[in-house]
């Protein structure tokens, strides 16, 4: 049982890695912007006292907002990684394939459409910034690339 959970938290951890390649590699070959995971410190700071926000820019800012904002994201794939090795049965471990990492990460997109992006102050699914389509392009591309990295993983450490 607790070699179970340590593969479940590496899958996470892998996934997670490879997302934050995937996000380098938009950066450096499409000028995307680099994810800014200070505001996301930010709310998660702030999360005991409101969860929706306005603008979370307004909010009181907290000083190592960038560094809990990094922790939250890498903790967020990790319990993705638990999430899915619990839901797809430690015979997925043994044999891992690739549809039930990407159903899971499909329906996390979810979380940050109807929790983090509201509660930033960005509306429902992105909808209040200027381009909601392409955010929500670049989420659904970004979790299915979080799915290959939950699937790899595993296959690498079977």
């Amino acid at each position: 049982m607790f070699d179970i959970f340590w593969r479940a938290i590496a899958i996470g951890v892998g996934a997670t890695v490879l997302m934050d390649v995937w996000a380098f590699f938009l950066h450096k070959a499409f000028g995307q912007p680099r994810p800014n995971w200070g505001p996301v410190g930010r709310w998660v700071w702030h999360l005991g006292d409101k969860v929706f926000h306005d603008d979370i820019g307004n909010a009181a800012p907290y000083v190592h907002e960038k560094a809990l904002g990094w922790a939250f994201h890498y903790f967020v794939g990790i319990v993705y990684g638990i999430v899915l090795v619990v839901l797809a049965g430690a015979g997925w471990l043994a044999s891992p394939t690739f549809l039930p990492a990407f159903i899971l990460a499909i329906v996390t997109v979810g979380a940050g459409w109807f929790l983090l992006a509201p509660g930033m102050g960005a509306g429902w699914a992105a909808s209040k910034r200027p381009n909601p389509m392409q955010i929500r392009a670049l989420n659904l591309v970004s979790h299915t690339v979080f799915a290959l990295g939950l699937w790899v993983t595993a296959l690498l450490i079977r």
